[in-house]
């Protein structure tokens, strides 16, 4: 019986099978695209995924400013953050950071549901994000991908 077929292959970095994917978030559900975009990033999806290697692909979101959010989430979804200083905590209600930049709604999105550690700040670099549905990374040839299907 020959043994070195039963070898476990892991990937690592050099061997990653990285693609530009492209998600539209027209009319889909903030959450929703969170998770599914965390996925792709992370590279959950792939047959060689390694947790602790990046292996995901680089995705691209376009349209971020047509997303929605269910329910009055628009009022009462916080994001606190902290100047640093006493008493220096500040809030913004979820609208308030829309109509400042509907890509930093989307970002603060994904990014929450990365892993909190090193490999998440790198996979956090693989993220795009556009409002409108034009984007400049036309050169790496994306491929589009429908959210719809892969839930």
């Amino acid at each position: 019986m020959d043994t070195l077929s039963y070898k476990t292959v892991s990937t690592n970095k050099a061997t990653a099978d990285k693609q530009w994917v492209v998600v539209d978030a027209d009319g889909q559900s903030l959450g929703r695209v969170a998770s599914i975009v965390a996925k792709l990033l992370r590279g959950k999806y792939k047959p060689s995924f390694s947790p602790h290697v990046d292996c995901g692909d680089n995705v691209i979101i376009v349209n971020a400013e047509k997303v929605n959010l269910t329910g009055k989430k628009w009022d009462s979804k916080e994001y606190i953050r902290h100047t640093g200083y006493p008493g220096g905590q500040r809030s913004l209600t979820a609208q308030e950071v829309f109509d400042k930049s509907p890509e930093r709604l989307v970002e603060k999105s994904v990014k929450g549901m990365l892993p909190k550690n090193k490999l998440g700040s790198d996979l956090f670099r693989n993220l795009r994000v556009f409002t409108g549905s034009e984007h400049n990374m036309d050169a790496q040839q994306p491929k589009e991908i429908n959210i719809n299907e892969l839930v």
